[in-house]
């Protein structure tokens, strides 16, 4: 079977788009990536979605034209997918850009992603899966994370406790361990307040390559002041994203100290609050190793301090050790949700989540005839049986 899966993270900065070939032997599902490709929004868009993010107000006018404008971009993603398949493919995961996620004294009550999934079929021909979080959601759990399903079925739990983290706009980690149940939770910020900072200060989307935080000094009491965000301390499961730590938040943070902080000096804190909070969950589960991907990887400035905070405790590498893209991981776990659901098979899981119940993920638009036993041609009139 081969999947093209789309991502678009709480980054907000494209889509990534990767096709995938599933084939199953034994109790082992092969996956043969079968390449990935990165798609800009651009600023226009950007700044649509910047627009309609909390803290921001906005209209059903702006939600629906946003939500027609991404589906627009998602069917030129899904296209590409079928050119990296090299052939058909037989369903397309669209997960579609979060534009809420509804937390209510730590229970998720809702979530909204926009990405006119209709275009997308339309488009293609082919089946699209999309809304995967809301029926883990509806089993009680918080619909997020959902790569963990990948994860814990990637990494090798015997070699002894591993984390998978995830460095996106949020950070995310996944943790196996022999004998023990799959955790998954978001940490904390990863890109999201460094994004926001870098938007505010430098009129640029990110600190390319941690340039900036390089530079500069991180400050005492501004870190101890974002490192008390209760957030950090609720246990899992839990889940969290830009209608938290966004842009309003760190102008809260920066009012409350009352000083000025210059920009070089902001950005290496902001990094070290994202370092220290990942290895501290990295520390609380006695993790031997942490396999990281996402577009945090490509900051090497975060990198360095994450690896130095972990030195004698557990190893630091990438996902492209183990074969998946790091760029691209996300968007491979997509594919293998759509695999399951194709199936009938959950992918939630409720140890992470904290659902009731393990669920089948999302719901299909059909492109064509849903299953082999169609009709062969429409009805002409309906009559009743008594």
């Amino acid at each position: 079977m081969r999947v093209v899966g789309l991502m678009s993270g709480t980054s907000y900065d494209g889509v990534d788009v990767v096709a995938a070939e599933f084939a199953v032997e034994g109790d082992t599902l092969w996956l043969r990536p079968l390449g990935h490709r990165g798609l800009d929004y651009d600023e226009e868009l950007r700044a649509e979605i910047a627009a309609l993010l909390p803290p921001a107000t906005t209209t059903i006018e702006a939600v629906c034209r946003l939500d027609n404008r991404l589906g627009e971009v998602f069917a030129d993603a899904a296209a590409i997918g079928l050119e990296l398949a090299g052939g058909p493919v037989d369903a397309v995961v669209s997960p579609g850009q979060t534009v809420f996620h509804w937390v209510d004294d730590g229970t998720v009550r809702g979530t909204l992603q926009l990405g006119a999934v209709a275009r997308v079929a339309a488009r293609v021909g082919v089946p699209v899966l999309s809304d995967l979080r809301s029926a883990d959601i509806a089993a009680g759990g918080q619909g997020a994370p959902l790569v963990p399903a990948f994860d814990a079925l990637l990494l090798d739990a015997a070699a002894g406790p591993r984390a998978a983290l995830n460095l996106g706009g949020i950070a995310n980690l996944t943790v196996v361990a022999p004998g023990a149940p799959v955790l998954g939770y978001d940490v904390g910020p990863a890109n999201a307040l460094l994004d926001a900072a870098a938007r505010r200060f430098l009129d640029q989307p990110c600190d390319l390559d941690g340039a900036r935080a390089a530079a500069g000094r991180v400050h005492p009491g501004l870190l101890a002041a974002l490192l008390a965000e209760p957030y950090y301390a609720a246990a899992p499961p839990k889940s969290t994203g830009k209608e938290l730590f966004h842009a309003g938040y760190l102008d809260r943070h920066l009012a409350a100290l009352g000083e000025p902080v210059p920009v070089d000096d902001l950005l290496a804190t902001l990094t070290e609050l994202t370092a220290r909070v990942v290895a501290a969950e990295c520390d609380r589960h006695g993790v031997v190793e942490v396999i990281a991907a996402g577009g945090g990887v490509r900051n090497p400035t975060l990198l360095g301090r994450l690896a130095a905070l972990g030195a004698d405790r557990w190893r630091l590498r990438g996902t492209d050790e183990l074969g998946v893209p790091a760029q691209a991981k996300e968007a491979y776990a997509f594919a293998l949700l759509g695999w399951l659901s194709w199936h009938g098979l959950p992918g939630s899981i409720p140890s992470v989540t904290g659902a009731a119940r393990a669920a089948v993920l999302g719901s299909w638009t059909p492109a064509g005839p849903a299953y082999s036993g169609t009709p062969a041609g429409p009805p002409r009139r309906l009559r009743i049986r008594p």
